[in-house]
């Protein structure tokens, strides 16, 4: 699966209601792991790239700029949370992401992330526009 757009895969996310006022505690274990593989910037990256579109561990080890053993570590935790599939190809094992919920969880939380940097630079804008003396009148 390849992910064009990350706000797509956001737009696509809505064909889904969960009823998240009624979350079992054994759904919010299961959540609550999905969302520790986010908790690793290197992890985030990872699924970033798989976004893009399949690929090896070598490919994305240079895409992140890690070490392979690193990468495949990642993959293997990435891998038994469900969030990533890999196939073997000859030698190689292509990696992509399991499916589009995963592009809708990674291009969520960074709507969320930038959303809060947005309003945090427009919060200090002000301040600083209000904490400045005014100008003297002649």
């Amino acid at each position: 699966m390849v992910v064009h757009d990350l706000w797509d895969a956001v737009r696509v996310s809505r064909e889904h209601d969960v009823d998240l006022a009624h979350l079992s505690s054994e759904a919010a274990s299961e959540v609550a792991d999905t969302m520790h593989a986010l908790a690793t910037s290197s992890r985030v990256r990872i699924l970033s790239r798989l976004t893009a579109g399949s690929c090896s561990v070598k490919e994305l080890a240079r895409a992140v700029e890690m070490e392979q053993p690193a990468v495949s570590q990642q993959l293997r935790l990435l891998r038994d949370l469900g969030l990533v599939v890999g196939k073997r190809q000859g030698q190689k094992t292509i990696y992509k992401l399991h499916d589009n919920h995963v592009a809708v969880l990674l291009a969520e939380a960074v709507a969320h992330t930038e959303h809060r940097r947005t309003a945090a630079a427009k919060r200090q804008l002000a301040e600083n526009a209000s904490a400045a003396p005014a100008p003297a009148r002649r």
